[in-house]
């Protein structure tokens, strides 16, 4: 297939464009990006009849900043007939075959969410048919590639296939999480949400434990301290502000108030440093990389505040330059960004220090 549909926010259109047309570049698979301000998705058209799958197969979902989900899509399907918009469907997925479920999706805007309940409704005459032709097995697999329908509009979808192993496993790109009524702020679901997208359930169970010991800076009114206390950690909470009382009472949180640029711990056996401090991007990573060459953490999860432009290309020169100095002192480490749906402007890193060595900090 010649497309590569990529979902993001709405508004991040040119940074999404200017991140895939870079990384598909690297792969030399040569194409142009399709896309409007607001729409909510990218489309980059390969020159290439096979360039889509080619991306599908090269390009790693999660090394991907700004894309939620993506997909190789044929041709835009315009003008779906009111009375049969199946068959199209269906013949434009001819090629494909025993694929393992059907996502009928539709871009994350006020407007195409419109379409959601005819989505839904939808979804059932289209799996029958698609089951019928063996183009989708009968009982869900998860190994099994996943055909995407995105409607951008009444009548018009691109329709194609993502790859399991290389894909959102959440409808739409987007993590369903629940607010929790005691948390202190709506921030603490930028939390939970990194945890789920940099760790798998198995990761977070040996790695999000009770026990372990985390700083959080910039912590008032205690956000992100509340997603490490209901995983069971001790916590250092760092600000000149006040916590949330409720957390202070369950015996977990110890409230250094203090600067979190200035702040060094007493005790060297962290395990997890978070920090959500409203600063310069280059600010907040250069006190990630103090405190990497310090070796006072294992694991990390930091937000960088984003600028209004050019926001991959900075987000590509700071993560570079990370990794530069942390190389340069000798500190073996996996890196991720991404721009989490409870993300605004902003993108959320992961940093995990020698990753090999499986150091218990407990």
């Amino acid at each position: 297939m010649k497309n590569l549909v990529l979902y993001c926010r709405a508004g991040y259109e040119k940074d999404c464009a200017a991140e895939i047309q870079d990384r598909a570049a690297q792969l030399n698979v040569g194409g142009f990006v399709k896309t409007n301000v607001n729409d909510a998705f990218v489309v980059f058209q390969c020159f290439e009849d096979d360039g889509a799958d080619t991306l599908m197969l090269n390009l790693p979902l999660n090394s991907l900043v700004f894309a939620r989900q993506m997909f190789a899509a044929a041709e835009l399907l315009s003008n779906l007939p009111e009375q049969d918009r199946v068959s199209p469907i269906a013949e434009a997925l001819s090629e494909l075959t025993q694929c393992g479920d059907l996502r009928v999706e539709t871009p994350d805007t006020n407007e195409a969410k419109e379409l959601s309940a005819f989505c839904r409704k939808f979804t059932v005459p289209l799996r029958l048919q698609l089951k019928k032709q063996q183009i989708l097995l009968n009982k869900e697999n998860p190994k099994r590639p996943i055909i995407h329908v995105c409607f951008i509009a009444p009548g018009k979808a691109y329709v194609g296939y993502s790859l399991s192993h290389n894909s959102s496993p959440h409808f739409m790109g987007i993590p369903r999480l629940k607010m929790a009524a005691d948390a202190p702020s709506r921030s603490t679901l930028k939390l939970d949400e990194a945890f789920g997208a940099f760790l798998t359930k198995e990761q977070q169970e040996k790695r999000c434990r009770s026990g372990l010991n985390a700083v959080d800076l910039g912590a008032c009114p205690g956000g992100w301290t509340y997603q490490l206390v209901r995983r069971g950690m001790m916590v250092a909470a760092i600000d000149n502000g006040p916590m949330n009382e409720k957390l202070m009472e369950t015996g977990q949180v110890k409230h250094y108030r203090a600067d979190g640029f200035r702040f060094e711990p007493p005790r060297k056996n962290i395990y997890w440093l978070v920090c959500d401090m409203v600063e310069k991007p280059s600010r907040v990573a250069e006190l990630m990389e103090a405190w990497a060459i310090n070796g006072w953490f294992k694991e990390a999860i930091f937000n960088l505040k984003l600028p209004m432009k050019s926001r991959y290309k900075e987000v590509k020169v700071i993560l570079s330059t990370m990794s530069d100095i942390l190389a340069e002192n000798n500190i073996d480490f996996e890196m991720q960004c991404k721009h989490l749906y409870h993300d605004r402007d902003e993108v959320t890193v992961h940093l995990w220090l020698f990753p090999e060595k499986g150091v218990n900090y407990a």
